[in-house]
């Protein structure tokens, strides 16, 4: 189990229940579910779904550098909408934090609620070449 170790850092919120921020296993970075909340803070980004969605994805870009990857290692993503119309709002933020053409995989569900009245939640698994952070 010594290939097995939580990743955490001040900079992405804390987890609000009994879960890591991220878990490194061998190369792969798996990273909890982050929703627009302020680091530090237990309190969601003000502004609507397209902050709440720029917010996650800066807290997941947080959690990756810490573990030593950014976004271009990112290799399977699943969003979480609280509702689907917002679907194109938050892929103009996704898209923003990526470069090139090509994307990860990537699932989207529309669901019942998230936790603090979210609009949107965003996970991420991600491959990383040097473990040693």
């Amino acid at each position: 189990m010594s290939n097995i170790r939580a990743i955490s850092t001040p900079n992405a919120p804390a987890a609000i229940g009994p879960y890591s921020q991220a878990v490194l296993a061998h190369n792969t970075l798996y990273v909890s579910g982050q929703l627009g909340l302020v680091p530090g803070k237990s309190e969601l980004v003000a502004g609507g779904v397209e902050n709440e969605a720029r917010q996650a994805m800066a807290n997941l870009g947080a959690i990756l550098s810490v573990a030593g990857a950014s976004f271009g290692n990112v290799v399977k993503v699943t969003i979480l909408l609280a509702n689907i119309d917002d679907f194109q709002t938050v892929n103009g933020v996704y898209k923003s934090f990526f470069s090139g053409d090509t994307f990860p995989a990537r699932s989207t569900y529309q669901v019942a609620a998230l936790p603090k009245n979210g609009r949107v939640e965003i996970e991420a698994v991600a491959i990383i070449e040097d473990t040693k952070h």
